[in-house]
């Protein structure tokens, strides 16, 4: 797609498929567990779809009913032989706290003090309660799972929708498919007929293996993108939310501190680092991490599209993922405290575009139950002005991914929201092969409203280099080596890969061209949807 070029529409496929979930070791790593609605526990008028979510816990948004809620889950998991361990989203603080708390919060939300001299926050949309289950020291009872009480709640609730605000804390996966060259990946028996994994082989799969769009290095050998001089005004400004961004001689300007009132965001401890350190999971086993390297490869392409935009690349996920709903929801509600502060002209940092490269299928999406807490947050992003754009996932499924799926879809009756002049829209980015057709891997339906290239794209990667070794290599008698290609050798510092992981940071760096320089002195919360809104406008059919 070229700068100016509207998507054309075209016939969509029938993709009547379940999605890939976690692997098993992925699952492992967050206490996560996939819901079989074969043989899940069952209430009449709720028909689940699989997804995959921490097993032991909750999430309660907050609101008038939320306490109420609480008190019902509680006693419910007594009755199961759980105990429920709350961790309210109203923060507590001692009295000698309250003055340096206090002029850290955001000027929007409310201080309530009680007669003893502490203090709450008042209602925000966007936080939620956490419910952590267990079994109390001394009992025996069968292991707590978020989806039985969530289920036993509803079952005795006199209407479903009286439980809308509370939901499982799903699995978010970054959306990038089909890797492979783990030792311990190729002829794993665990592996062969997976269910989820049969589904993949073959046409979508390649996409995976090296040479035909997985993970690879490569040289590039033209000029790098040349940042403009003497811009008028202040830059675009992009953010990523994924692995971080590493070093490497594009991207000396994109920042990766930037915290809310001098509270980190996300991950900040330089030993946890898959941009720094490529092989955290395994450390003694030779092989790079899946996500290593990832949010540098995005970083590169956000900087191709839009070498003039800034960068500001937040680290939540680690270099073999997953993470958790909650765990996400926590990091987007700062960037929107971060943006709104802007925006007001009260500190917090500018940001025209968030690139959102993560996903999870939600069990009921289109219905009642549908929890809207990480939608109600990034709407809030829309109404400071950033537009969100987020990648659509890669399994080949019509099955809504969110938070792509809450982009306007082009039928009013089906759509999960509706655009509004007053908030910048959610956009959904599809992947595209180097030849202009659309990825076999990407996900479609009529939320994916744009593609843009995904699939075998180039960009940069940290000096990594892993274990694996040259097929073959030899020494000459003028001492020159001769090798085949190092599968994992990337001191070019470039590399090949796909997904609709990279095909939302290319079109985000599209979106901040077309948004171009700010004047500072016109960068309001409304100025600043007007502009997004125009941006989205001229490279998307979304209309308000």
């Amino acid at each position: 797609m070229q700068d100016n070029e509207r998507p054309v529409r075209r016939p969509r496929p029938v993709l009547r498929r379940e999605p890939r979930l976690p692997s098993r070791s992925a699952l492992a790593r967050v206490n996560g567990r996939v819901l079989d609605p074969g043989t899940a526990l069952a209430v009449d008028g709720v028909a689940p779809r699989p997804t995959a979510y921490v097993g032991p816990r909750l999430l309660v948004s907050r609101g008038p009913r939320d306490e109420e809620s609480l008190g019902v889950l509680e006693q419910i998991a007594g009755e199961l032989g759980w105990r429920a361990v709350v961790s309210r989203a109203r923060t507590e603080v001692t009295r000698d706290e309250e003055r340096r708390l206090t002029s850290a919060r955001p000027v929007w939300e409310p201080v309530e003090r009680n007669t003893d001299g502490r203090w709450f926050s008042d209602e925000n949309p966007g936080e939620v309660v956490r419910v952590d289950l267990d079994v109390p020291r001394g009992a025996a009872a069968s292991a707590p799972d978020g989806w039985v009480l969530l289920q036993t709640a509803r079952a005795r609730a006199e209407r479903l929708g009286d439980l809308q605000h509370v939901g499982l804390d799903h699995i978010v996966l970054l959306q990038t498919p089909y890797d492979e060259g783990h030792p311990y990946d190729e002829g794993h028996p665990y592996d062969e007929g997976h269910p989820y994994d049969e589904g993949h082989s073959g046409a979508v799969g390649s996409y995976g293996s090296r040479g035909s769009g997985g993970r690879q290095p490569m040289r590039y050998v033209g000029e790098p993108p040349v940042r403009s001089a003497g811009v008028k005004g202040r830059r675009p400004v992009v953010g990523t939310l994924d692995t971080g961004c590493g070093d490497h001689p594009w991207l000396g300007f994109v920042e990766t501190g930037v915290g809310l009132s001098g509270t980190p965001i996300g991950y900040v401890d330089p030993a946890t680092d898959p941009e720094r350190h490529p092989d955290l999971v395994g450390p003694l086993d030779g092989g790079i991490d899946g996500l290593a390297g990832h949010g540098t490869f995005i970083a590169g392409l956000i900087h191709q599209a839009c070498p003039d935009a800034d960068i500001v690349a937040w680290r939540v996920f680690p270099s073999e993922g997953p993470i958790v709903e909650s765990d996400l929801v926590q990091a987007l509600k700062d960037i929107r405290d971060v943006a709104r502060l802007h925006r007001d002209g009260k500190g917090g940092h500018a940001l025209d575009v968030l690139s959102l490269s993560l996903g999870y299928y939600h069990e009921t999406p289109q219905d009642e139950l549908f929890d809207p807490t990480m939608y109600s947050i990034l709407r809030e992003l829309g109404e400071a002005g950033v537009a969100v754009v987020c990648s659509v996932g890669n399994d080949a499924t019509d099955r809504p991914c969110f938070p792509a799926a809450w982009c306007p879809w082009p039928d009013a009756t089906q759509t999960l929201v509706t655009a509004d002049p007053g908030a910048v829209p959610i956009v959904a980015v599809g992947a595209l092969n180097p030849n202009g057709t659309d990825a076999l891997f990407s996900n479609d339906g009529p939320w994916v409203r744009v593609h843009d290239y995904g699939a075998s794209v180039m960009s940069t990667m940290p000096a990594f280099q892993g274990g694996l070794q040259p097929i073959a290599r030899v020494e000459t008698d003028e001492h020159r080596i001769r090798e085949s290609i190092d599968p994992d050798d990337y001191a070019s510092q470039f590399a090949l890969w796909s997904g609709t992981s990279f095909s939302a940071p290319l079109f985000a760096g599209r979106l901040a061209k077309a948004i171009g320089p700010v004047d500072p002195a016109h960068d309001t919360r409304a100025e600043a949807v007007t502009r997004g809104w125009a941006a989205v406008a001229a490279l998307t059919d979304i209309a308000p």
